[in-house]
């Protein structure tokens, strides 16, 4: 077993303790015993416990004293109650306060070793949601670029060296990338952070519309000019502009772009005075401006005006370390959006999501969980692989052996309800408590899964 998990087995009942330590062990598990509460946390204070398996019912101090009490001591295990038929009222309160999930005493040894399982991974998204968590908010982000990867932090160094100076920045990355938010990175950390940050798209608009959202126009310099307006440049004086798509721009247009390049002046259309403005130029593009120059269809004096300091943004499968440290920011950001907790992301998501190669980049990762996020059960608390779209999935062998350790995932959460049901007598009340579901869900789960109720 890979996890090696480190077990602590507490019962007054010696065959017990036994019994259950001589099957664990068989299972991989690491596994200490203690006869009373105060032996485990004697135990607890001396060794790091991943699970906390205890007698509800102890002479002296019960399970549930012993788990809250362990707290004190150290606080990243989980519990498991092993409970007889008539504590089910205390067992329930048990999970109330904290513990994983409770096991009447008639328990065969594969359920206690699937609740075992369920637990030890439970324990470990937590404790990776909490690192990616603080590295979230540590070293592994910059403004609102997130990521630990080499060729991000030398990204992270280039901004603080080039930012606080007026040099024009040009940015290429494919499409996806996260270039804006790159630009906006160095805005914040210049001089003019305080002033205007413009963007505009070169390739959304037409040629004529383009320059009159660039320059302004004058009242009547053209059909439907009804009143003046004032362009991206003025609107961005003292701050940045931002020129997304540049490899887009007309010949026409990179004329007047680089004829402002050199005078640091433009006249609105339609208009004869001379405007002046002190704006930062950075501009983006996907395109390879190199070839394009080659082809005649970019300016080369204009490419060298904009390109003082270049920053080229690696596409994401070339910096897949950062994926598990981007897949929690946007799943912090959307849990907001949506008002939902959904707090974890389970280690086999995870490797779906590093397996894959993203054509569409951070964009993409960021709208796949975002979708997650919207599908997912708020009370699971966790992105799991069915929750992402089937062209991560796959359909390799590897990725088959995966969608059939989701198939026995379910068909375990389909005993686990059959299960609680028998312990409370069908009553689905008390078991969409201990199941920590609302009712609602449960009988969603019963029709899902075919149970008889």
């Amino acid at each position: 077993m890979k996890d090696k998990a480190f077990l602590l087995i507490v019962d007054d009942e010696p065959s017990i303790r036994d019994t259950l330590k001589i099957a664990l062990e068989r299972e991989g598990y690491r596994v200490v015993c203690a006869c009373n509460g105060p032996e485990a946390l004697q135990i607890a204070k001396e060794t790091n416990i991943d699970i906390l398996l205890t007698d509800l019912r102890m002479a002296g101090m019960d399970g549930i004293e012993l788990m809250e009490a362990m707290r004190d001591v150290q606080s990243n295990f989980e519990t498991i109650v092993i409970s007889a038929y008539t504590d089910i009222k205390k067992a329930v309160e048990s999970i109330k306060l904290g513990a994983f999930d409770y096991l009447q005493k008639n328990f065969t040894i594969d359920e206690l070793v699937i609740t075992i399982k369920k637990a030890v991974e439970r324990k470990q998204l937590l404790e990776e949601n909490r690192l990616l968590k603080q590295r979230l908010t540590n070293r592994y982000r910059f403004e609102d670029i997130v990521g630990k990867s080499g060729c991000i932090v030398a990204l992270y160094k280039l901004i603080e060296k080039v930012a606080p100076g007026k040099a024009n920045v040009l940015i290429t990355g494919e499409s996806g990338t996260g270039k804006e938010i790159f630009a906006k990175a160095i805005h914040k950390k210049s001089n003019r952070r305080f002033k205007p940050f413009i963007t505009i798209n070169c390739a959304a608009l037409p040629e004529n519309l383009l320059e009159s959202e660039l320059f302004g126009h004058e009242k009547g310099a053209f059909t439907g000019a009804v009143t003046q307006k004032i362009g991206k440049f003025e609107q961005a004086d003292g701050g940045t502009i931002f020129l997304d798509e540049i490899g887009e721009l007309s010949p026409v247009l990179q004329a007047k772009l680089l004829r402002f390049l050199q005078e640091r002046e433009f006249e609105r259309v339609g208009g004869l005075n001379k405007i002046r403005v002190n704006v930062r130029i950075i501009s983006a593009t996907n395109k390879d401006l190199e070839k394009a120059m080659e082809n005649g269809e970019f300016r080369d004096d204009l490419y060298y005006r904009l390109n003082v300091v270049s920053f080229k943004i690696p596409p994401l499968r070339e910096r897949k370390e950062d994926i598990p440290l981007l897949s929690q920011y946007f799943l912090n950001q959307y849990n907001t959006e949506y008002n939902k907790d959904i707090t974890l992301i389970s280690v086999d998501t995870l490797e779906y999501l590093t397996a894959y190669n993203w054509p569409g980049n951070v964009r993409e990762l960021k709208n796949v969980i975002e979708r997650a996020v919207a599908i997912a059960d708020d009370r699971d608390g966790t992105i799991l692989p069915r929750h992402l779209p089937v062209n991560i999935l796959g359909s390799d062998s590897s990725c088959k052996e995966k969608e059939k350790e989701i198939l026995t995932l379910m068909e375990c959460e389909r005993h686990h309800i059959i299960n609680t049901l028998k312990k409370v007598d069908g009553n689905k009340t008390t078991a969409a408590k201990i199941l920590n579901i609302n009712r609602q869900t449960l009988y969603n789960k019963i029709k899902q899964y075919n149970i008889d109720a």
